[in-house]
């Protein structure tokens, strides 16, 4: 279908919203409840466009593309019905951005800067939901005034992890995302909801306090923790890990992570880990250099090979090693060992 959007002609596909042929043609349309892996939820209303022969604006989330449909993804009238709803999510919102561990990061932030939405006088005096803040977990921490009811926390906890540890209870000014019976939240703590949220509604707890988005490195690697191949962000600061979030682009995980590969980095900074090679000498493990503890390997599995033969010898591979490096290793206990004496820890 040909779709004109912003004078620029678009061949787009049945079923496609006026957002995904948008941002497939490299038009930006902001919002703050869209997602790719998630269902379309057209909440926050921040993506509305102007269409030929409507009187209104629609939400270009939610609104499919027609053969032949005129958008205008920018004018006076869409920036100033942007600026007001963006200054009624503020206007129940905390303006504590100084403090905010999502600062530099936080999507609210960057639109009410752009729309130039009015922060320092409530255009929309009155009442103020107050929550206390949860943080009684080990790796989330929930502040639930600064929810502004996107509903990505939910929607990736149902949709993609399909766990439903969390979804909206209430209705209207008394809506709140929570557990069941409103309980403290107890899940897998993959960490999905916090990589979603757009504010500092969710936060990660280890790297509370750390650094600013503006002041860590990233470095894009592969997760160690099994051999899926989950890509990962760690970011630095200080050459310190302060937090991991997960690469979704050309990625096997498409952004998500489990509890280890989102938490558990703590042992990279960990002044017990092992960064070189051990050799035992004098009933005494020693510091070796990768060459020499290669050749002391190599030298013993001769002398016992040739002593006792090929099955006196066994390789133990580790889930924390690629597909790839655990073919080679078992290649090499067969081949060149001449043993099946091969296992691998995630066997059980």
């Amino acid at each position: 279908m040909k779709v004109i959007i912003d004078n620029k002609e678009i061949i787009a596909n049945e079923g496609e919203t006026v957002l995904e042929a948008a941002k497939r043609a490299g038009l930006k349309i902001p919002t703050l409840c869209h997602h790719p892996r998630l269902s379309n939820y057209g909440g926050c209303r921040v993506c509305v466009v102007e269409v030929g022969g409507m009187n209104r604006l629609i939400t270009s989330c939610t609104t499919p593309v027609s053969d032949g449909m005129v958008v205008t993804t920018d004018s006076p009238k869409i920036r100033e019905t942007r600026k007001t709803l963006l200054e009624l999510i503020l206007s129940d919102h905390p303006n504590d951005c100084m403090t905010c561990d999502k600062t530099g990061e936080c999507a609210l932030q960057d639109l009410a800067y752009e729309y130039g939405a009015n922060v320092k006088e409530n255009p929309y005096d009155g009442a103020m939901r107050q929550y206390p803040t949860e943080d009684k977990n080990q790796f989330i921490i929930r502040d639930f005034s600064k929810c502004i009811l996107c509903a990505k926390c939910t929607r990736v906890c149902d949709e993609v992890r399909a766990v439903g540890a969390i979804d909206i209870m209430k209705r209207g000014f008394y809506a709140k995302v929570a557990t069941s019976f409103d309980g403290v939240l107890d899940c897998e703590f993959c960490g999905n909801c916090v990589d979603v949220c757009p504010v500092g509604s969710l936060t990660e707890k280890l790297a509370k306090g750390k650094g600013r988005t503006w002041e860590t490195g990233k470095v894009d690697t592969i997760c160690g923790y099994c051999g899926v191949g989950c890509g990962i962000t760690l970011h630095i600061k200080d050459n310190t890990v302060i937090k991991v979030t997960p690469t979704e682009k050309e990625s096997v995980n498409n952004g998500a992570l489990c509890v280890k590969g989102k938490f558990a980095y703590d042992f990279i900074n960990n002044k017990d880990r092992l960064t070189r090679p051990l050799i035992k000498k004098d009933d005494k493990f020693v510091e070796a250099s990768w060459d020499e503890a290669i050749d002391y390997t190599v030298k013993r599995l001769k002398e016992i090979k040739e002593k006792y033969g090929s099955n006196s010898i066994g390789g133990l591979s580790s889930a924390r090693c690629t597909n790839e490096e655990n073919y080679i290793f078992q290649k090499f206990i067969r081949a060149g060992i001449g043993t099946n004496n091969v296992d691998h820890c995630a066997r059980y």
